[in-house]
């Protein structure tokens, strides 16, 4: 049975998504793995991709076209079905409707949200496999990392689909003359790199409509400060013992090209004191009046790109070494600047941080992310002059900013928080034990 490609809920304030480009045509073979088209969100422009197999038979809605979520995009005739009667089919059917019976599910037509693999990136020996073979992004950005051939990789994933996790369990066993790697050692520094905005003259004044981002951000964060009782607790913490500890590190991992930073030890900290302190690392639902702790982190990390904030989701980080934490956030952060995150890599956050150290601010406060209950602003690492045993000694200093609600996390909670959290920091082998 053919499968309906339809509009999917990419944000939980979307209702609608305009079709930006179709990178096939009708008629097109698709592969499982292949970017459909990009679709502009309240949020991003996110490419569609799909996990089936056929023919793009019917595009049912054109570039620059508003469609409602659940509406019909296009349809894919599946292996073995005509296309073109397929396309007359849905040609034929009122827009929106399905091409299942009313109580018989659409055959599986799962799509996800992926960045395709970079041009500049080499390509696997077996590119016809690849081709073939359903691969997530991050598996194969660490095959071309690590040079793995993905003929050899079996897949665990739905349709035989390699993830992650079957490439870090094909690089530990025994492999005969490794590659050099060219992993990642640090996020993409696009944002230095942007142009500079056209400054304006004497007498001279400019107009700037609000963009879908924009607006959608504008809303969120005058709700947030309407609606939840902010209040503000900071700490400063002492890195110098961290800091050792990350030289140490950055030495054994030198072989692998992999750089730890000083957020990733604060990622790990920070989910390590969020499992000692839950209510934290909590949503909460004003309407039902209930508040929802988890045993899991899924941290959200503040991206800055040119029209607005998106905030990708590191999830599960409290089950993640801190060489996980500086691979999987380096791949988020690189695609949430290209807007190419997957909807499940945006959502389900129980805790944000937001850093602005890399432009020198020492201290600040965040907007919470509702329905999250805390925030974290993480100021510079700086020398600073700071008492040690009555006498005066320049020291790495780091601010840390807590944002809470007040109708879930009382002051005092949220101090013993950053208390944990300071202790992690100053004594980062806790967080090996």
């Amino acid at each position: 049975m053919p499968s309906e490609i339809t509009m999917p809920q990419l944000s939980d304030t979307m209702t609608e998504g305009t079709v930006v480009k179709w990178h096939k045509n009708e008629g097109d073979k698709v592969n499982a793995g292949d970017e459909l088209a990009d679709v502009e969100t309240d949020k991003a422009t996110m490419p569609i991709e799909a996990f089936d197999s056929g023919t793009l038979a019917h595009i049912a809605a054109k570039e620059g076209q508003k469609v409602a979520v659940g509406d019909s995009l296009g349809v894919i005739a599946l292996p073995g079905e005509d296309p073109a009667q397929v396309k007359r089919n849905a040609q034929s059917n009122s827009h929106g409707q399905t091409l299942a019976a009313p109580d018989q599910a659409p055959a599986a037509a799962a799509l996800e949200l992926q960045r395709p693999p970079s041009p500049a990136a080499a390509v696997p020996k077996d590119a016809d496999l690849a081709d073939r073979t359903p691969v997530s992004f991050l598996a194969r950005r660490i095959a071309t990392d690590k040079a793995v051939d993905l003929a050899q990789v079996q897949g665990s994933g739905p349709n035989g689909r390699i993830v992650e996790r079957d490439i870090l369990a094909f690089l530990e066993q025994p492999q005969p003359k490794p590659a050099a790697p060219r992993t990642p050692s640090a996020p993409s520094q696009k944002t230095a790199t942007q142009p500079l905005p056209t400054l304006l003259t004497t007498g001279q004044k400019k107009t700037i409509p609000l963009t879908k981002m924009r607006s959608a951000i504008a809303l969120a964060l005058q709700r947030s400060k309407q609606t939840i009782p902010h209040y503000y607790e900071s700490i400063d913490i002492d890195l110098e013992n961290l800091a050792a500890l990350r030289d140490k590190l950055n030495h054994q991992l030198e072989k692998e090209n992999i750089r730890l930073s000083i957020a990733d030890f604060i990622a790990k900290a920070t989910a390590t004191a969020l499992l000692q302190h839950p209510a934290l690392n909590a949503r909460f639902n004003s309407e039902k009046s209930e508040i929802t702790q988890y045993g899991d982190v899924n941290l959200g990390i503040a991206v800055a790109i040119p029209d607005g904030l998106i905030v990708p989701v590191l999830r599960g980080v409290n089950q993640m070494g801190l060489r996980d934490i500086r691979l999987r956030s380096a791949d988020l952060i690189e695609r949430a600047r290209d807007q190419r995150l997957r909807r499940e890599e945006q959502t389900d956050s129980t805790f944000t941080i937001t850093s602005l150290g890399t432009h020198g601010i020492r201290e600040f406060s965040a907007i919470i992310n509702p329905p999250e209950v805390a925030i974290l602003a993480v100021g510079a690492a700086q020398k600073r002059p700071a008492v040690i045993n009555n006498q005066i000694l320049p020291r790495t200093l780091l601010t840390a900013t807590l944002s809470a609600d007040h109708r879930v996390v009382d002051g005092a909670v949220a101090a013993q928080f950053l208390t944990t959290l300071k202790s992690l920091l100053e004594t980062p082998g806790l967080m090996l034990l």
